[in-house]
This record gives C-alpha cells, sequence and structure tokens, in this order.
C-alpha cells in the first residue's frame, strides 16, 4: 500500500466529509427537510455572495479547476489515461478490480449488539486483509419498559461514533477473521419518573467488543488472487462476540453506556450467493453474567438476565459494474428476562424486531462507504427507535508501507500489493 500526496487529500477531504455529514444528517431528520433542496436554502444563498466568506464561492472553484487541469496535464505529459478510466478499463485493470473486489468484501458489517442489523457478516475476505472502520450512527426515539421500571414517555436522542479494526487470518486452512470495536457515545434522555419530569445528558464510553468468525463450509482461505478468481456459492460460518465491561457506569445512575457485565454471543452464518442477489441468515444467542451493582432504590442490587435468542435476515443485490449493493435488512429477538436479587421481573421479557436497509459502496481503491437506515417493527421491552449510521472503511492487504514511489511504466503494467 503506498501513501502518496493524492492520497492523504482524498483522506482528508473525505475526513471534512464525515465531520459535516452527521450534522446534515440530524438537520434533516428534525426539520424533515434537505436544506440544500429547500426554500430556505434559494432565500439565504444570495447573502452568500455578499456577506462574511463571499470569497470562499470564487477561491474554491478556481482552486479546484486549476488543481485539475495540473492533474490532467501530468497524465498527459507522462503518457497516462485519465485516472478513472484507466481504472475501469486501463492496462492494470485486472489488478485494480481485484482491490476493489477485496475493499467490497471488507465492507461486510460485523455486529455488537442484538438489536443490530449487519449485512454480509459471513462473507470472506483474503488473507491478511485488514480495514480501520470510522462509523457514525444517530438515534432518536422512544423507551418502553413495559411497566417494569416506574418511568413513562421516555425517549432518547443519541450520537454513536465507533472506531473498529478488522483482521482477516487463516485456521487450518480456513477463512477466519477478528474485529474489535471501540464506542463512544453521547446522548440526552427525557421522561416522568413517578409523576416528575427528568431530562438527563450522559457522555462516555460503551463496553469494548471482539468479533472472532470462521469459516465452516465455503470458504477457504485464500491469497488476494485467489480471492479475485474464486465464486461464493453457500457459505457456513461461526462467530463468538465477547462484550467486555468497559464502559461507563455509576449504579446510581438508571441509565449508563456501560452493562457492568460480560456478555457472549455464540452464532452461527449462513449466505448464499445467486448471481447478484446474496441472501444471509444468522442465528445466534446472547448470554451474561451477573450485574452486582445494577440500579435499584434504595440500594443498588444484584441483577441477572435470562438468555436472548436471535434472528437475523438479509436479501442483497450487487450492482455489476458499480461495485456497489443495497440489502435489505430485518431481524428478531426474544428472552431477557431479568430478576432482581432473585426476584424475577417478567414484564422485562423483550419480543422485538427491526427492519430497515443497507448501501454500500467503493470510494477509490482502499476506499468506500456505507451508510444504512432502521426501525423498530415490534418493540415489546427495549428502545423503540429510529437509527441513522454512516461508516468510512480504509482497507488493505498485508501491512502498510509508506514510500513515495508511484506505478510507471517500468513497472511493466503491474501494480505489486505490498505484504509483509
Amino acid at each position: 500500500m503506498t501513501l502518496r500526496r493524492d492520497n492523504i487529500v482524498t483522506l482528508l477531504a473525505l475526513l471534512v466529509i464525515a465531520i459535516a455529514l452527521p450534522f446534515a444528517i440530524v438537520d434533516t431528520i428534525e426539520t424533515a427537510r434537505v436544506y440544500v433542496f429547500s426554500r430556505q436554502f434559494l432565500q439565504e444563498l444570495p447573502q452568500r455572495f455578499t456577506g462574511p466568506g463571499r470569497m470562499h464561492f470564487i477561491l474554491q472553484p478556481m482552486l479546484a479547476i486549476a488543481l485539475r487541469i495540473r492533474g490532467g496535464l501530468a497524465d498527459a505529459k507522462g503518457q497516462n489515461p485519465p485516472y478513472l478510466l484507466a481504472l475501469i478499463l486501463g492496462a492494470g485493470r485486472r489488478i485494480a478490480r481485484q482491490l476493489v473486489l477485496v475493499c467490497i468484501a471488507l465492507c461486510s458489517g460485523h455486529v455488537a449488539m442484538a438489536q443490530t442489523l449487519a449485512p454480509r457478516a459471513y462473507v470472506i475476505t483474503p488473507v491478511h486483509g485488514n480495514a480501520i472502520t470510522l462509523s457514525w450512527s444517530f438515534y432518536n426515539g422512544g423507551l418502553n419498559f413495559n411497566g417494569a421500571i416506574p418511568i413513562t414517555g421516555a425517549t432518547g436522542i443519541y450520537h454513536v461514533p465507533v472506531l473498529s479494526y478488522y483482521h482477516s487470518f487463516s485456521l487450518f486452512g480456513r477463512s477466519a477473521n477478528f474485529t474489535g470495536f471501540l464506542p463512544y457515545a453521547v446522548g440526552t434522555f427525557g421522561g416522568s419518573v413517578l409523576g416528575t419530569q427528568t431530562q438527563i445528558y450522559r457522555s462516555g464510553l460503551l463496553d469494548v467488543a471482539l468479533r472472532f468468525s470462521v469459516n465452516l463450509k465455503g470458504g477457504p482461505a485464500m491469497s488476494a488472487p485467489e480471492f479475485a478468481r474464486w465464486k461464493q456459492k453457500a457459505l457456513l460460518g461461526a462467530s463468538l462476540t465477547v462484550i467486555a465491561p468497559t464502559g461507563q457506569y455509576n449504579p446510581t445512575h438508571l441509565i449508563n453506556w456501560g452493562i457492568n457485565r460480560w456478555a457472549f454471543r455464540p452464532e452461527l452464518g449462513y449466505s448464499q450467493r445467486w448471481r447478484k442477489w446474496v441472501l444471509d441468515g444468522y442465528g445466534g444467542v446472547w448470554f451474561y453474567t451477573t450485574n452486582s451493582a445494577f440500579y435499584a432504590l434504595p440500594t443498588p442490587r444484584r441483577q441477572t438476565e435470562r438468555p436472548i435468542g436471535s434472528f437475523e435476515g438479509h436479501l442483497s443485490y450487487d450492482f455489476g459494474k458499480l461495485r456497489c449493493w443495497v440489502s435489505l435488512d430485518g431481524n428478531f429477538w426474544f428472552g431477557g428476562t431479568t430478576s432482581l436479587n432473585g426476584i424475577s421481573n417478567p414484564g422485562s421479557r423483550q419480543t422485538s424486531s427491526r427492519i430497515g436497509a443497507t448501501a454500500s459502496f467503493p470510494l477509490v481503491k482502499h476506499q468506500s462507504i456505507k451508510i444504512s437506515y432502521s426501525t423498530g417493527t415490534y418493540v415489546r421491552f427495549g428502545g423503540n427507535y429510529q437509527s441513522v449510521s454512516m461508516a468510512w472503511q480504509y482497507s488493505w492487504i498485508g501491512w502498510p508501507k509508506f514510500h513515495s514511489q508511484q506505478l510507471s511504466p517500468s513497472h511493466g503494467g503491474k501494480l505489486r500489493l505490498l505484504r509483509r
């Protein structure tokens, strides 16, 4: 993997977009309109040419045009075709497409909680594949405690950015991988507690999650060239997700980001491809250890929770040469009755489901974007919320080496993968 000036500029541009886009999405949800297509935008547009920052509308287009002309002249002088055309039709198209396929494969979703929707979680990737993902999720909705807790009219609005790292490897000749998640959350919650309206603010780390997955059938460990020639049929895999009690937790608070206990989920996953269609199905069970200090009045108590069963399904479609895909997602989970000091609370049993959609597309050879939306279809206990998320991913094969060497005719049109 090379890190050139163009790559750095691209990364900086994507970082600016990643910072700005969440606020635009939140504004769209809260105002029920897209700003750039609204009457307010048209009314305010003339003021932008006379108010502060008016030179921005002159200098930015001129600078962008100058840089593109400079890049085009450099391509012409080096007898190179335009970059985008070379990526699709040029001499190095076979290797470029291999890297795009790897990028798409590494953009598979990986689950951390029972309610998440993660299409293509068991689609395999080449060995020594790596991916760093920055994701942001926005949640807005109500909380239904079904009388188990003396709170009514509970609502929550919160944001959850997550940093994750993915790595694939060979395990006894089978494709395997692990993913680590480091989430953070900021949110505001409100509701009526014993007749008194209350609002609280929370900001802190969520529990760290680790996921290990291995293919059992249909997915041998492969190098990148082998993977580019491989055609998926039926895949069967298994995974184990572990949540460690590392998040922010205070036993005197009813709402915490951490759960103050360990959680484990073994799961089986199946994935079947028919040309451009992919069908995924997963089934797993969450197991929880004891929370020794759960919120209760007048003093915290010992809480236990029965296992939660979960099923998840996805139907996705590939858009050929565009190298992108979209998915219809749904899940269902049940169980989880809690007990305080050994006294069971039947009202806390969960029977809920969600439905949503996901879209994923590559930007350049190593980068991709994934956007998803989901909402509750039936919620008996827990969060009945809408969720919008966006993830930017940078993926590569092997370990990166940073140098300024560029692809030139002396390389014979071949792009070598840098590995360690």
